[in-house]
């Protein structure tokens, strides 16, 4: 996979019961769900995606935001940029949760229910000393457009590191907790300091 060749979502198994809906068909209804969190208007945000790629939307409502220096979420696979490999690497540790890498910040931003703040506030409050952030009310997020699935050449633009799979799909806490942990081990292994 090169930088330029856009990811796709993974399909969905078939069986009884199971209703299959396209790619396309799927990213539509996560844009819709998402853009209802924008502060204005959903129109707006879809507007904002048409024309410069990138919305803010409010946290806390539909969905809050773990912070995570790249350093950490990567450190147990020995990387430090992102890259095909760490996509792949989130996409595992993060149970297919949708991920949002900001080149420009060194950070992921891992997609969580929108009470992971209030439920998670020991784990949150222990979590900053490593430069990790639960994000919730009253922080808005800037969310590049679902199709940016990974970096353009030459840019530090935000992009879906691993995709939104469908409306509402988030991020597990404990795998957010998970990946933190084993971030936080491998530093301490190689002797590293965030």
């Amino acid at each position: 996979m090169t930088p330029d060749t856009p990811r796709t979502l993974r399909p969905v198994e078939a069986g009884p019961g199971v209703l299959v809906h396209p790619t396309a068909d799927r990213r539509m209804a996560a844009e819709q769900w998402l853009s209802a969190a924008h502060m204005s208007a959903p129109a707006q945000a879809r507007r904002e995606w048409r024309n410069t790629g990138m919305t803010l939307l409010r946290l806390g409502g539909l969905f809050s935001a773990v912070r995570i220096p790249l350093r950490l979420a990567l450190a147990p696979i020995g990387h430090e940029r992102p890259s095909a490999e760490a996509d792949e690497f989130l996409t595992y540790a993060l149970e297919d949760g949708p991920v949002i890498c900001e080149p420009a910040g060194r950070r992921y931003y891992a997609l969580v229910p929108a009470s992971m703040p209030a439920t998670w506030h020991v784990a949150a409050d222990e979590w900053r000393q490593d430069e990790v952030d639960c994000l919730g009310r009253g922080v808005y997020l800037g969310v590049p457009r679902l199709d940016r699935t990974s970096p353009r050449p030459g840019s530090v633009d935000s992009y879906w590191s691993v995709p939104m799979a469908s409306m509402g799909s988030l991020c597990a806490p404990l795998a957010v907790a998970r990946l933190i942990a084993a971030g936080k081990h491998a530093l301490a292994e190689e002797g590293g300091l965030l």
